[in-house]
């Protein structure tokens, strides 16, 4: 009964997040979440108990960005080239950045948004950085990892997809570096 149960769950929780990073927060529905999953309404809020609490779950499990953040932070700033370079080059989309950009305008939802950019990638970035302003740092960084994502979807895959994939990745591990460094570093 447990393994259904997860399996509903993920099922769910995979409908959701193809939806709302296609359609945004605003156009999709719980009666469209559960038709996409093979369940029923009663049985995603009883499993999530909202929309807003499913898109949030949605937030939390999307990002691939994790593994990038994760490990000796010395080697972060490649690891953090390498997963956007990746992105830019291939046109691999990020779910956290299409949900994102397709989030809509209800304040609930740019709150719940708000808290995993701070949780998922500032806090997780300035948790491993050594020496002062490690927030500021954090901050600069996401930058570059969400502008990235923005930036491939204004110009297609197409955009960098003929750039030198080494190159591309040295020059991203630069900027990562200045940004993640403490001042005089």
């Amino acid at each position: 009964m447990t393994r259904d149960r997860e399996a509903t769950g993920e099922r769910i929780l995979a409908a959701a997040a193809e939806l709302f990073a296609e359609h945004g927060y605003d156009q999709v529905t719980v009666r469209m979440i559960a038709s996409a999953a093979g369940a029923n309404v009663a049985l995603v809020n009883r499993y999530f108990g909202s929309k807003a609490n499913l898109f949030a779950t949605v937030l939390i499990t999307a990002s691939t960005v994790t593994a990038a953040i994760e490990g000796d932070p010395a080697e972060m700033p490649s690891r953090l080239a390498e997963h956007v370079a990746h992105r830019l080059r291939t046109g691999a989309s990020e779910p956290l950045v299409r949900m994102l950009d397709r989030a809509g305008t209800s304040p609930e939802i740019r709150a719940v948004l708000a808290a995993r950019v701070e949780t998922g990638l500032v806090d997780a970035i300035s948790a491993r950085l050594p020496g002062p302003q490690a927030r500021e740092r954090a901050l600069l960084a996401t930058v570059i990892i969400l502008g990235a994502g923005s930036l491939r979807r204004l110009l297609g895959p197409e955009g960098l997809h003929d750039a030198d994939l080494t190159v591309l990745e040295a020059r991203l591990e630069t900027a990562f570096r200045a940004c993640l460094a403490p001042a005089g570093g």
